[in-house]
């Protein structure tokens, strides 16, 4: 079988010839959750103290952002990572968006969202929430959103730089270990399997699953 991966070291390659343009491309696993943990408490804080919503209302509304996110998740990793345009510009668009993550699996800095991204993306996403859900319930929702967010984030990082012995994180390895090393047109639920399964992208091939799992 091809070799479908460039390093499986823990190494960087470099992205861009600009110095800082390059370094923003590196972050340290750990920077989203001094990003995002604030602002998840800012919306906690103004959903009860606020906007004066019950437990339920919050919970609820929760629940539901973290099941959104799980959508969002897989959207984002199918049909816009995943996604190659024609020519060689789209062969760069792609390996600067995910391409890179693909050739260098293991490059530490390079798992999980850079804030020149995340940021952004962030914003755009309570906005448009904010316009569908009314600006009292997306506080919570946004609260459960981010909570997808940044679970996605360190699971990926972990499933990359950790060796598992429980049954769920060993099986969620090995999935994402599946995607990376025999069949990246399948697999794109990184923290969950459930939209893989809906959609009918989980993988045919089950006999490699216990040396692919043990791969970081």
């Amino acid at each position: 079988m091809a070799r479908n991966f460039i390093s499986n070291k823990d190494e960087s390659v470099r992205m861009f010839q600009n110095d800082l343009l390059d370094k923003l491309t590196r972050i340290h696993f750990s920077v989203p959750l001094f990003i995002f943990v604030p602002v998840i408490l800012y919306f906690i804080y103004q959903s009860f103290f606020t906007l004066g919503l019950t437990i339920l209302a919050f919970g609820a509304y929760l629940v539901f952002g973290l099941f959104i996110w799980t959508l969002t998740e897989y959207v984002l990793h199918r049909f816009v990572f995943h996604w190659c345009p024609p020519g060689k510009w789209g062969e760069r668009i792609h390996f600067i968006f995910h391409g890179v993550h693909h050739d260098y699996p293991s490059d530490s800095k390079r798992l999980v969202m850079v804030p020149t991204v995340s940021i952004p993306l962030a914003a755009l996403f309570f906005w448009l929430f904010r316009l569908m859900i009314g600006p009292v319930h997306v506080a919570p929702f946004f609260v459960g959103f981010l909570c997808g967010y940044l679970f996605y984030d360190m699971t990926h990082y972990a499933i990359h730089h950790y060796n598992f012995k429980s049954k769920f994180w060993l099986d969620l390895k090995q999935h994402h270990m599946r995607h990376h090393y025999l069949d990246a047109h399948n697999g794109f639920g990184v923290s969950s399997k459930f939209w893989d399964l809906i959609f009918r992208t989980t993988f045919r091939r089950k006999s490699e699953s216990t040396s692919i799992g043990q791969q970081h």
